[in-house]
């Protein structure tokens, strides 16, 4: 499938090295304000050249919007998007164009297909989110402006480092969206050294939306965690998604893991704002972890597609992290899922209003 969403449907297209990259995102609601310039802030926070820290490929990333606006608002129709691929280096694959890269998608699409596109990785590669980070803009401008919701998102953890401190501020302010200004020369010697060894790390992002009204989300096969959990799992190199509290909560008894509610509002979050598949009106929160890069330039064994044993090294540009990136993708899912089910609310319980109590998302309110 390279379609997901219910009333809002989103459909990705093209492939790392193809000559373009683009999306389709179909049941946006007409006359939301919306020009091409309003992609570049997200579409620059996910691309790669940035840092010494990514992947050198530098790509413009400049959207074209091909149908769906008029006059500068949406009209209901589909909306189409198109980024055309400027900074392609096929030849640095043609040396692997018959081994499969140990830790990719190389084997398994060959499996699936009996044909791939060994040219960065084809459909398999990251360069596709750069459609999903752009149709999110359209979630996130009407989440914004219909609910006030904001979706947020940073880099919790990097290999083994964990940040020290927290402030939205710093988040934005250096390139590995990290919340610990104090700790980013620490980051930048750790990846300055793992470049150095050929080698990489996984990291851990951690994306959270406040002012998510309560009842969104279905009680049973349209739960909002399962659908968050399945869009994050979605994006390349996630192995694992957690919601609130998500796998510490094996160590946790029901006393502490219960969420108390108080007429000021919840005494805790560990659910993560969502409870029956339906969200609380607490912040909705989400982490998701990425596993190390495998591009390697380090040697490694495999095989070709004859089934002969090879030695592969991987060339060209690659993230040593692709975590680094991946706060934006994030955020983008997080987004396309709440719009989804905001939509799909409207539909059914428009007419239900608001049921008292309301309880505050926190005892701050």
């Amino acid at each position: 499938m390279n379609t997901f969403g219910q009333l809002l449907r989103v459909t990705t297209f093209g492939e790392s090295h193809g000559p373009a990259i683009g999306c389709v995102v179909d049941g946006c609601p007409p006359g939301l304000a919306l020009a091409a310039d309003e992609f570049s802030h997200d579409l620059q926070r996910r691309a790669t050249g940035k840092s010494r820290h990514t992947s050198a490929r530098r790509e413009t990333d400049e959207v074209e919007i091909l149908s769906g606006v008029y006059e500068g608002q949406t009209t209901g129709t589909p909306i189409a998007l198109l980024i055309r691929n400027t900074d392609q280096r096929s030849k640095d694959y043609s040396n692997i164009a018959a081994q499969f890269r140990p830790g990719h998608a190389d084997y398994s699409y060959w499996q699936k297909y009996g044909i791939r596109d060994p040219r960065g990785g084809g459909r398999s590669s990251a360069r596709e989110t750069t459609m999903r980070v752009a149709a999110a803009v359209i979630a996130k401008k009407w989440l914004q402006q219909r609910f006030g919701v904001t979706v947020r998102g940073y880099l919790s953890q990097l290999g083994g480092i964990t940040h020290q401190g927290f402030d939205w501020s710093a988040v934005e302010d250096n390139p590995f969206f990290w919340p610990h200004a104090a700790q980013v020369p620490e980051l930048e010697a750790y990846m300055d050294a793992l470049r150095k060894s050929g080698d990489s790390i996984g990291a851990r992002v951690n994306v959270v939306a406040d002012g998510v009204p309560a009842g969104w989300g279905e009680p049973i096969y349209g739960k909002l965690d399962g659908e968050l959990a399945a869009a994050l799992m979605s994006i390349n190199a996630v192995k694992g998604v957690e919601i609130g509290d998500g796998f510490a909560a094996v160590s946790q008894k029901g006393s502490e893991h219960r969420d108390l509610m108080s007429p000021q509002g919840f005494l805790s979050n560990h659910a993560g704002g969502i409870l029956g598949g339906i969200s609380t009106g607490q912040q909705i929160s989400a982490s998701i972890v990425l596993k190390p890069t495998s591009s390697l330039r380090l040697p490694g064994a495999t095989v070709d597609t004859s089934g002969s044993a090879v030695e592969v090294v991987t060339t060209g540009r690659h993230d040593p992290c692709v975590g680094i990136r991946a706060t934006p993708i994030a955020e983008a899912m997080m987004a396309l899922v709440l719009m989804d089910q905001a939509l799909r609310h409207r539909a059914q319980c428009a007419d239900v209003g608001e049921v008292p109590p309301r309880i505050a998302g926190s005892v701050d309110g």
